[in-house]
């Protein structure tokens, strides 16, 4: 049987779930993906919550629950992507940049994250026509390249900087919108939290 979950805004209160997501995360990625992703707030902690509350008031990150309210992943959508990575000709086409997309590891292996990705993609052709959707990726972390590149996530090219901490996300990939699964995405419905009720 598939599940489906509720996905909505994410508000303040939240900030603590997310920090704990991106905390777990970065330890079993530590120790069964041998990659340091997340392990250091980038590039320090005080700019990685400013940017974590900043998607937050933007109204850019999602969180997404089970039926009972139960905290299972987070993700944040953007219409423009980082200047930084992205060229002005890829800027200028239509696309929903994703990221911070975590699923709690207690729910692995259910193909959340699979059908988070095109729940994203559904929300760019929904919000604003994305043509495209595009991911930086930990440019270490090898098995999450592997991971987008078995969602059909083609490799765009790896950014490279004087100092790899300059900026450690800099492995780009994207996908067209067209090869989004809408059915896969209908297993998130938006609402609010089961708590604000």
């Amino acid at each position: 049987m598939t599940h489906t979950y509720r996905v909505r805004p994410a508000v303040t209160d939240d900030i603590p779930a997310i920090h704990d997501l991106i905390g777990s995360a970065a330890a079993w990625l530590r120790k069964y993906k041998n990659t340091d992703q997340w392990a250091t707030p980038w590039p320090n902690k005080r700019d990685r919550d400013a940017r974590v509350a900043q998607g937050i008031e933007d109204r850019l990150t999602w969180m997404v629950e089970d039926g009972e309210g139960l905290l299972m992943g987070t993700v944040t959508c953007r219409e423009h992507g980082n200047d930084m990575l992205w060229t002005q000709t890829e800027q200028a086409e239509p696309a929903v940049y994703v990221s911070r997309l975590i699923v709690r590891r207690e729910q692995a292996g259910q193909g959340i994250g699979a059908a988070l990705i095109d729940w994203a993609g559904m929300l760019g052709i929904n919000g604003w026509r994305a043509r495209w959707m595009r991911v930086d990726v930990w440019t270490t972390n090898l098995a999450l390249h592997r991971y987008y590149k078995g969602q059909g996530f083609e490799h765009l090219r790896t950014l490279e900087f004087a100092d790899e901490w300059d900026y450690p996300s800099a492995a780009l990939f994207q996908k067209p919108t067209a090869d989004v699964d809408p059915s896969s995405a209908a297993r998130f419905k938006e609402g609010v939290s089961l708590a604000a009720r």
